[in-house]
């Protein structure tokens, strides 16, 4: 396994603290809306690596948080708490929204065939882990009180950007309008610990401190929860670009901080899923969510191809037209794997060489396309239909397109290789379309849908009967 490290900005050996085993950080989601399909994205990618580490053999434990109190709408922790805007706007409480936006971000999981983490903790079950983390940081004077909030001493550190990709004059006062000065910071990039109701009366929730009552900042959580499960020392933390700066900065600070060595060896960042007029969010144009895509008749697992058909440190762009090539590709791709005859047994041995090869191609920093163009050299390959199954049932382990399932749909319809009605109706209208082009001696586009079918694994043969049709 070779793999990006974001914080030194090279493609690295994968080394675990632990031979054999993997401790994995995804930085979950916050539960005041619908995930968009930008979020999702990211956490493809990450499930993709997940699945691409039980691959090549680790042991792999994988934990993500649930952020339901504490997540502020600006990266300087000013503006409206998220959770709190949501339950304003559908007249909630606060853990009504909590709940019901979870289990709407895991239906999402499910439909995209992202497996769900191994532990899945919400920050507010760690209320306790949060305070014990911030009392020992202001023992160790990386963290003061002002204003009766608790706030990270970013001047006691020999480097706070270590990134080294951040812009500090994000954070001066007026160069946005979502950051406003807060007087009791002693240093612009200081980030609150521990917010107290002297700063917002109407937060819903609140708990006890040595500090007053109140709540605690959205950086905290992730360090606590991660080293609840985890450990002091930690193999890969996940999250999207966006997540760099501050929210990963400021966790590293933190942990480190408190620890007093190093933290987390790799960082996994995937960017973003721009429409055509930027950065996808859901405050603008239109809320893309799996939900809206199956309204548009598309399968999400066609929205898993299409973002696996790009590498995932490259900014991806969705248009409905990429989307209809993907859907175009993965019919073709399910219709040519459900033709392959799978009577025998496998040859064991072939499909080891082919694990092998995938194993070494998308293991060089989760290269999905190249996981992709395997899929097609193993259809063209001289091997039996069964061990063809086989090495692309193996390699969909990763992939997570279900190649080889069928819904249940064409279950109710009967083995591989039978033709739905819908694939029936698609033929039928292709043939009419042909007779119609050779009758105005459009030969060409007779050829061409000929050609067309026979990439989606239909081969015609013309009879004096008129034209048949059977599958590859």
């Amino acid at each position: 396994m070779r793999l990006y490290n974001s914080l030194t900005k090279q493609v690295e050996d994968f080394v675990p603290n632990v031979e054999g085993k993997v401790g994995m950080y995804t930085c979950g989601p916050t539960v005041y809306h619908f995930a968009h399909i930008g979020n999702l994205r990211t956490y493809i990618m990450e499930d993709v690596l997940e699945k691409l580490l039980r691959y090549v053999g680790y042991d792999v434990k994988r934990v993500m948080n649930i952020t339901d109190v504490g997540h502020l709408s600006s990266d300087a922790d000013t503006g409206e708490d998220k959770m709190l805007k949501g339950a304003k706007r559908e007249h909630k409480t606060v853990m009504e929204i909590a709940k019901f936006y979870t289990d709407a971000f895991f239906s999402d999981c499910e439909k995209l065939n992202i497996k769900r983490p191994d532990v899945v903790e919400p920050a507010t079950n760690c209320i306790p882990e949060f305070i014990h983390m911030i009392e020992v940081l202001l023992e160790k004077g990386y963290a003061y009180k002002a204003g009766d909030n608790v706030y990270f001493d970013t001047s006691k550190l020999k480097e706070y950007y270590v990134f080294g990709n951040q812009n500090e004059d994000e954070l001066l006062v007026g160069v946005r309008d979502d950051v406003t000065e807060d007087t009791n910071k002693r240093n612009k990039n200081d980030f609150v610990l521990w917010f107290t109701k002297s700063k917002f009366e109407d937060q819903a929730l609140k708990w006890d401190s040595p500090w007053g009552t109140g709540y605690p900042g959205w950086h905290i959580e992730c360090s606590c929860i991660s080293m609840k499960h985890l450990g002091e020392k930690m193999d890969i933390h996940c999250g999207g670009v966006d997540n760099i700066f501050p929210h990963h900065t400021n966790e590293i600070a933190q942990s480190e901080a408190y620890t007093g060595h190093k933290w987390c060896n790799y960082w996994f960042h995937a960017h973003h899923l721009n429409d055509e007029t930027g950065k996808m969010s859901k405050s603008k144009g239109e809320f893309l969510t799996v939900s809206l895509l199956e309204e548009k008749g598309y399968d999400p697992l066609v929205y898993r191809l299409f973002t696996l058909q790009s590498h995932y440190r490259k900014p991806l762009v969705f248009t409905y037209e990429a989307l209809d090539q993907a859907a175009g590709t993965y019919k073709k791709l399910k219709n040519r794997i459900g033709s392959i005859p799978a009577e025998g047994e496998a040859d064991a041995q072939a499909v080891k060489e082919w694990h092998d090869k995938f194993a070494e191609a998308v293991g060089n920093d989760v290269n999905t396309a190249m996981g992709l163009t395997l899929v097609y050299d193993v259809l063209k390959a001289d091997i039996s239909g069964a061990t063809k199954r086989a090495v692309i049932a193996d390699f969909d382990r990763v992939l997570g397109l279900k190649l080889t399932e069928k819904t249940e749909k064409e279950a109710g319809e009967g083995g591989a290789g039978d033709i739905s009605p819908e694939l029936a109706a698609h033929i039928e209208e292709m043939i009419e379309k042909r007779k119609a082009a050779k009758k105005e001696k459009n030969f060409a586009l007779a050829d061409e849908i000929r050609a067309q079918l026979a990439d989606e694994g239909v081969i015609l043969e013309d009879t004096r009967e008129g034209t048949k049709y059977h599958l590859k």
